[in-house]
């Protein structure tokens, strides 16, 4: 569920942010390291809530750094969809709903199975070789906004015969939209090699051209990846 909003000062919760600073502190050679993995800890335990402010004086005055290795950290964090930058307003701790997050995941379960069963029976070998690349490559990275990126890459190549624009379209739109909570996941719980493991299977029945089954993995796939974030967020209300 969405978290509920926070109503303590600012003050308040600096004070929480101080427990992690100092526990966080002997252990990164860098101001950067030191300033994110703190306020990553800070996100996803809640001590920051959605939409808090996160001032660069503020933060800088609280770590005891310059504001050169906390506006670094943000955009670290940014990548990573915990930090969000508005105009006017700079930046704030990112807005991550179950709600939203099982909305798109039951659109993506009824959407790319269906561009998957028209797409499979003209996957061409090019098309299944690209996708083994894009799995390959996924196993390889660390970075979170590239794996976002790889992933989705890796599931319109085995949508990409499917002949209807208007539903890629979709399936595109809603891939990126789940693109913010894979980060988010990846942030908060770590590299699954389950959901790998999933992509693997995915590819070997297009292969085999077995539509039912790589179309039961792919609802699989997106919904047991939703019901993780869920119990996530909901464990840390």
């Amino acid at each position: 569920m969405s978290q509920p909003p926070d109503s303590r000062p600012p003050d308040a919760r600096l004070a929480d942010l101080a427990v992690l600073i100092a526990r966080n502190r002997p252990r990164f050679r860098t101001a950067t390291e030191f300033v994110e993995a703190a306020m990553r800890e800070a996100i996803l335990e809640g001590v920051l809530p959605a939409g808090a402010p996160l001032r660069q004086e503020d933060l800088a005055a609280a770590f005891g750094v310059s504001r050169m290795p906390v506006r670094e950290a943000l955009r670290q964090l940014e990548a990573r969809a915990l930090v969000e930058f508005h105009p006017h307003r700079g930046a704030v701790v990112a807005e991550i709903s179950a709600e939203d997050s099982a909305d798109i995941g039951a659109i993506r379960a009824a959407l790319e199975p269906a561009a998957l069963r028209l797409s499979l029976p003209h996957l061409t070998a090019d098309d299944l070789a690209l996708a083994a690349e894009l799995i390959a490559e996924m196993d390889a990275e660390t970075d979170p906004g590239r794996m976002g990126e790889l992933n989705r890459r890796f599931h319109m190549t085995l949508y990409s015969r499917a002949g209807r624009p208007r539903l890629l379209a979709l399936v595109e739109q809603h891939l990126s939209a789940a693109d913010r909570y894979l980060r988010f996941q990846f942030a908060a719980l770590g590299y699954h090699p389950r959901s790998q493991d999933e992509h693997h299977a995915l590819l070997a029945a297009c292969r085999a051209g077995d539509a039912d089954a790589a179309c039961g993995i792919v609802v699989r796939h997106v919904i047991q990846a939703g019901e993780q974030l869920s119990a996530f967020l909901d464990g840390r209300g």
